[in-house]
């Protein structure tokens, strides 16, 4: 209850001077991380285990459910098509090559960790985190099509991270040959059972609510309800049929767009909030365990996370975007803004939540390290990135690949009001 309260409350304040703190450098999630910091510090009642586990997982997965669904239906899907080889590059040449850079990272600074068991710390650190990413995603200063790239990969990610996850935990545990069987049967269901829960939600459930909408069958207030119902209705299902939660909200935000085009912006917003108010939690649930565990954090932990936000990320991205002719600019800043955070929360839950033998320490240090370096790093970044990016634009000739025929409109989201 106490902690409740403190969230609560924490909500109420920030609320007064939320417009003030968005016009800084500073984000919500540094913000909420930094409040559960102070509150295990400054609260004796709370420095035995802050919480339960299964409480922060089911925020988690509720929060980043919510928040990929909202995403996927701001997704334009003519760009999309137009820049279809862009999102690809990124989940296929890009993420195999940041688990394999992950794996290798792992075994050179955390050397006793097991091939497997570095795999397990790659395939969680591997997705990119739409929370922390949408003030990039969302602004105009940034090209459409170097935005929505980032968006679709951010949402797709974290569900195909999963197969991996799982993979790498089972041989990790010494699979039988029978278990594998039963995996790559789990890994096929997580992944496909999860697309066709996406398009029927989507699809189905889009169509109804436009249908309500054309007929004014449903109020403003209801409309709001009612599309937030969607990805949760997606979470439970795959809860139900052992499919991923993750794709199936993302999917279903991408397949909505066809029956309910009428969707206000209100809505969206509606539903995207409540995620960020399930994120916030989280982090700030976060910041209890980082203050909890600060003492057995050590400097291969610190080592990895930074190789993890640079290295690892950043040079499959930039092998991943051979071919598109793209400015160094661009690949620097696609290859520096991919943030880790509560899709790598959920995954490393779920890893603690299944795993049968000795809990891993040198795991769950480096995970809470890392995602603590990107709220902070690429927090405080963000802005000043994306107007340094900006600047990098106004250079390039209107033909260049970023733009897409639109510099006009970058240039002007730019220009000062």
């Amino acid at each position: 209850m106490a902690l409740l309260v403190i969230f609560i409350v924490l909500i109420y304040l920030y609320s007064l001077v939320a417009a003030r703190v968005e016009r800084t450098a500073v984000t919500a999630p540094i913000v909420f991380t930094t409040a559960g910091v102070l509150a295990f510090v400054l609260m004796p009642s709370l420095r035995e285990r802050p919480g339960g586990q299964d409480l922060f997982l089911t925020a988690a997965e509720i929060g980043l459910v919510l928040l990929l669904f909202s995403d996927a239906y701001r997704t334009d899907l003519g760009v999309l098509r137009d820049f279809r080889n862009l999102p690809i590059r990124l989940l296929s040449i890009g993420m195999l090559l940041t688990i394999a850079l992950g794996i290798l990272a792992a075994r050179l600074i955390l050397p006793d960790l097991s091939l497997w068991q570095a795999g397990i710390l790659a395939a969680i650190l591997a997705p990119t985190d739409a929370g922390l990413g949408q003030i990039i995603v969302n602004s105009p200063m940034v090209p459409v099509k170097i935005r929505q790239a980032l968006n679709v990969e951010a949402g797709l990610n974290d569900g195909l991270s999963v197969p991996f996850l799982l993979f790498f935990m089972a041989l990790a545990g010494g699979a039988t040959e029978g278990e594998h069987s039963t995996l790559s049967k789990y890994i096929v269901e997580q992944l496909g059972y999860g697309t066709v829960i996406g398009i029927a939600v989507g699809l189905i459930g889009g169509w109804l609510l436009g249908v309500a909408n054309r007929r004014q069958w449903v109020t403003h207030t209801w409309h709001q309800f009612g599309l937030v119902a969607l990805p949760l209705i997606c979470l439970l299902a795959s809860e139900e049929l052992g499919a991923s939660m993750f794709i199936a909200a993302f999917v279903a935000g991408l397949a909505a767009q066809a029956g309910l085009k009428s969707a206000s912006h209100e809505a969206i917003e509606f539903t995207e909030h409540w995620g960020q108010l399930f994120n916030l939690s989280v982090f700030f649930l976060f910041g209890l365990f980082v203050a909890r565990d600060w003492r057995h954090f050590e400097l291969r932990h610190a080592l990895y996370a930074v190789i993890s936000l640079t290295i690892v990320r950043m040079l499959p991205v930039a092998l991943a975007l051979i071919g598109t002719k793209f400015s160094a600019a661009t690949i620097v800043f696609m290859g520096w803004f991919g943030p880790r955070g509560l899709a790598s929360i959920v995954l490393g839950l779920v890893y603690l939540e299944h795993q049968t033998h000795q809990p891993e320490d040198t795991i769950r240090y480096a995970v809470m390290l890392t995602v603590l370096c990107s709220i902070f790093l690429h927090g405080l970044s963000a802005l000043p990135g994306m107007k340094l990016y900006a600047q990098k634009l106004e250079t390039l000739p209107s033909d260049a690949p970023e733009f897409g025929g639109h510099k006009a409109e970058v240039t002007a989201a730019h220009a000062p009001a």
